[in-house]
């Protein structure tokens, strides 16, 4: 690791993020900066998203801090890691500080960040706040997902809202060409 160019780091450590060997892109991730390479957003990106995937959520809300220290401004992607990674964990009311702090930074929501917080405001209770979003969203332009729709669903059911449950149904069956598709799920990393 003498002379290699940023891109190939960030695509060696996504590799090594994707096949689930954590320790070595985190040393890959260390050695690096031993070295003086200066990491690129990209090359943040990508810890935050193997960091969270590995449940070692500390650690990630820890690098998205150092990151900001270091002068990064996060991105779409940065915040869509450290939400999705909260999400899948359960911790719905840190989801909701880093997407006001977001919000604040003047970073636009994509399809993702609503999908993770319509998703993260309905498990918590707040159905009425996922469903602002979720008209915000469409109001945006951004196509709901067929996800987005069930989690919606769901959770108005849990809140006893069958009747808005019911009408979000019919819409959705309705309008299944208008679907967001898996190619909107992409994040673009730049890898």
């Amino acid at each position: 690791m003498t002379s290699p160019n940023m891109t190939m780091i960030n695509r060696v450590l996504f590799a090594f993020g994707e096949c689930g060997e954590i320790d070595k892109a985190l040393l890959i991730f260390a050695q690096m900066k031993a070295l003086n390479f200066v990491p690129d957003l990209y090359t943040h990106n990508t810890i935050l998203e193997i960091l969270g995937c590995a449940g070692r959520i500390d650690d990630m809300l820890g690098q998205f801090g150092s990151m900001k220290e270091a002068g990064f401004d996060p991105d779409v992607v940065s915040y869509n890691a450290v939400l999705n990674n909260l999400r899948k964990l359960g911790k719905f009311d840190i989801c909701l500080f880093y997407f006001r702090e977001m919000g604040e930074n003047g970073v636009q929501p994509d399809l993702l960040t609503y999908t993770a917080m319509i998703e993260s405001l309905g498990r918590s209770g707040n159905v009425d706040e996922s469903l602002r979003l979720f008209s915000e969203m469409r109001a945006r332009r951004i196509h709901p997902s067929v996800y987005v729709y069930r989690s919606l669903i769901c959770n108005l059911k849990k809140m006893g809202k069958v009747d808005l449950a019911l009408k979000l149904m019919e819409e959705m069956n309705s309008c299944d060409t208008e679907f967001a598709g898996p190619m909107d799920f992409k994040r673009n990393k730049r890898l």
